[in-house]
């Protein structure tokens, strides 16, 4: 069930690549439906805050008419930031299921470990690796590309 929907991550992933965003990609889940898609927006919009995660929280909570997001879960290519890893704590997301770590910026578990503080009033559970191979190759291959990009120009 997991490879399902981190597979609609990854399309949301490649959306951002498209675009020339950093290709991460997001969906929220509850009762086995997707109710929000979402990917990196941050170039194309000109807004720091526009990452996969929080757009998809804003389109859960919007559909769901609420900010409490208790019985939901979200899949997502990379693993969150410290600025998704609050909002995720703040929105009250059950699970986050990771596909690739982020060993520079991530707050779950890899440079810091927002998500399980025993400090903060809610704790969102976190499972890593799902599909961690095409969540890496498709990282590897945008930062190429730009590289190459830039070489040329």
């Amino acid at each position: 069930m997991e490879e399902k929907f981190m597979k609609e991550a990854l399309k949301q992933a490649k959306k951002a690549y498209d675009k020339l965003e950093v290709p991460v990609g997001a969906v929220i889940v509850k009762d086995g439906e997707i109710i929000a898609r979402a990917y990196n927006q941050k170039e194309n919009k000109k807004d720091t805050t526009n990452h996969a995660e929080i757009l998809a929280i804003k389109k859960a909570s919007k559909k769901l008419n609420s900010w409490r997001l208790l019985d939901c879960d979200m899949y997502v290519t990379l693993e969150p930031c410290s600025m998704c890893a609050g909002a995720l704590i703040q929105s009250r997301i059950r699970k986050v299921y990771i596909g690739a770590s982020d060993e520079k910026t991530g707050a779950c578990g890899s440079v810091l470990n927002l998500l399980q503080d025993y400090k903060f009033n809610h704790k969102v559970e976190v499972e890593k690796g799902i599909m961690k191979d095409e969540c890496e190759a498709i990282l590897k291959d945008f930062f190429k590309k730009l590289r190459d990009i830039k070489k040329d120009s």
